[in-house]
């Protein structure tokens, strides 16, 4: 649940990015419930989730007794496919952004307004970029425009999660960290790399979130489970809410 601060006024929540790559573990088996609790120890109050069928998505929300949102990119065979959100908060408003570069895969950011209380909002957005170049850089201006994160009416605080596909420093990272502040995994462990989870090499999976936000801890989540379950580990924020 949502945690109340006991040092100080303000509220703590935990977010989590997760590419759980079809619910398809490194063992090729296609396992919904190895997600599950995946999802379950982490202990989140919303987790973002990449590359899964809408049907995953509904399994998971009722195995875990979460609400969850949807956001469907394109078809493989006749399933929707997409990003989801699973949240133990209530939802308000929830858009899917169409972020598709020309005749590339299908892409998208989901995004969701997270309830919180005394009627204030938290705006999660569930992003997952596509994996040429050129497109991440379409894909970057058209993510900090006007037409998402800086669309008038957002009320709440922003927080921007996702599988980013961008192994180097590129135009995307440079917008998004001129704009937001970013989690970088470094402050909190050794390193930021966090693809492939069974030995990351690469820094795809990205956290962030408006500078009146303080984050307290980043953590890349391993479990003998998440090493099997997908080719990505989940990366799970804590932040503290300004009262």
């Amino acid at each position: 649940m949502v945690r109340l601060a006991a040092a100080a006024p303000g509220i703590r929540l935990r977010i989590a990015t997760y590419n759980v790559h079809k619910c398809r573990g490194l063992d090729g088996r296609v396992r919904p419930e190895r997600i599950a609790k995946v999802i379950a120890a982490l202990d989140a109050d919303a987790v973002a989730l990449q590359e899964i069928f809408a049907e995953q998505a509904e399994f998971l929300a009722k195995e875990l007794n979460h609400d969850f949102c949807f956001g469907e990119n394109r078809k493989i065979g006749k399933k929707a496919y997409g990003n989801a959100t699973l949240s133990r908060l209530p939802f308000g408003e929830v858009k899917n952004y169409d972020l598709t570069h020309g005749g590339r895969e299908r892409r998208g950011v989901l995004r969701s307004d997270l309830k919180l209380d005394r009627g204030r909002l938290l705006h999660l957005f569930n992003v997952h970029l596509g994996t040429a170049f050129l497109e991440r850089r379409h894909q970057g201006r058209e993510l900090i425009g006007p037409r998402v994160l800086a669309q008038l009416g957002l009320s709440g605080p922003r927080v921007i999660v996702g599988d980013f596909n961008e192994w180097t420093r590129g135009l995307c990272t440079n917008l998004m960290s001129a704009q937001f502040a970013a989690g970088d995994l470094k402050r909190f462990s050794r390193s930021a790399r966090t693809y492939p989870g069974i030995l990351p090499m690469m820094n795809l999976d990205h956290v962030y979130f408006d500078r009146m936000m303080e984050l307290k801890s980043l953590q890349l989540f391993r479990s003998r489970t998440a090493l099997l379950a997908s080719d990505h580990l989940p990366l799970v924020a804590e932040f503290k809410l300004p009262a």
